[in-house]
C-alpha cells in the first residue's frame, strides 16, 4: 500500500481504512510539523498541531473533497490551525487583561452580549481572510510584530506586507460597517 498516489490513499481513507491513514500520517508528518514551526517557532507546538491536522483529516474522511494536492490541502489545514491558535491566544490574554473592567459594575449583560458578538465577526471576518493576508494580519495585530519582521519571517518584501494589512483592514471595517446598520 505504500506504493499508492496520495489520492489513492485517500479514496481507501474515505472507505475507513487506518493503514491508508497511517501511510499518509507517515508521508507528511514531518512537512507539516515544519510548515506549522515556521510560524510558531515551536517543536512541541508544530507537533502537536500536526497531529491536530492529521486527527481532523481522520474525522473529515467520510466527507474529504480535495481539490488541490493532499500535501497543499494538509499544509493549508495547518497554516490555519496555527494562526487559529495564535488567535486564541490572543484573545485568552486580551481576555484575562480585561477581567477586572469586566467585572465592574458600570458592564452590562447586554454590553457583554453586544461585545462578544462583535468579536465573533471580527474572528468570522479574519478567518475568511485569503491564507497570506490572514497570515500577515495575524502576525501584525496578534503578535505584535513589526512589518520588517513580518517580511523577513515570510520571506516577503514590506510593501507586500503593507498592501496584505490594508488590505485586511478593509475587509474588516466593511463587515464591522454592515454590522452596525
Amino acid at each position: 500500500m505504500t506504493n499508492y498516489t496520495d489520492q489513492e490513499l485517500i479514496n481507501s481513507l474515505q472507505k475507513g481504512n487506518e493503514q491508508a491513514m497511517d501511510i499518509l500520517f507517515r508521508r507528511h508528518y514531518s512537512f507539516i510539523c515544519k510548515s506549522v514551526y515556521r510560524i510558531l517557532k515551536d517543536t512541541n507546538l508544530a507537533e502537536d498541531i500536526a497531529q491536530e491536522v492529521f486527527f481532523g483529516l481522520w474525522k473529515k474522511r467520510d466527507n474529504l473533497n480535495i481539490t488541490t494536492s493532499v500535501q497543499a490541502y494538509l499544509k493549508r489545514a495547518a497554516v490555519n490551525k496555527s494562526l487559529n491558535f495564535i488567535r486564541d491566544q490572543k484573545v485568552k490574554f486580551d481576555d484575562e487583561e480585561k477581567m477586572p473592567v469586566l467585572s465592574n459594575r458600570e458592564s452590562t449583560t447586554q454590553q457583554q452580549l453586544e461585545a462578544d458578538d462583535l468579536q465573533q465577526l471580527i474572528n468570522v471576518t479574519i478567518d475568511s481572510l485569503p491564507e497570506r493576508c490572514r497570515m500577515v494580519f495575524t502576525l501584525s495585530r496578534f503578535e505584535e510584530m513589526s512589518y520588517k519582521e513580518i517580511a523577513d519571517k515570510l520571506d516577503i518584501s514590506i510593501k507586500t506586507v503593507e498592501n496584505q494589512i490594508s488590505k485586511a483592514l478593509k475587509v474588516l471595517r466593511a463587515a464591522l460597517s454592515q454590522h452596525d446598520r
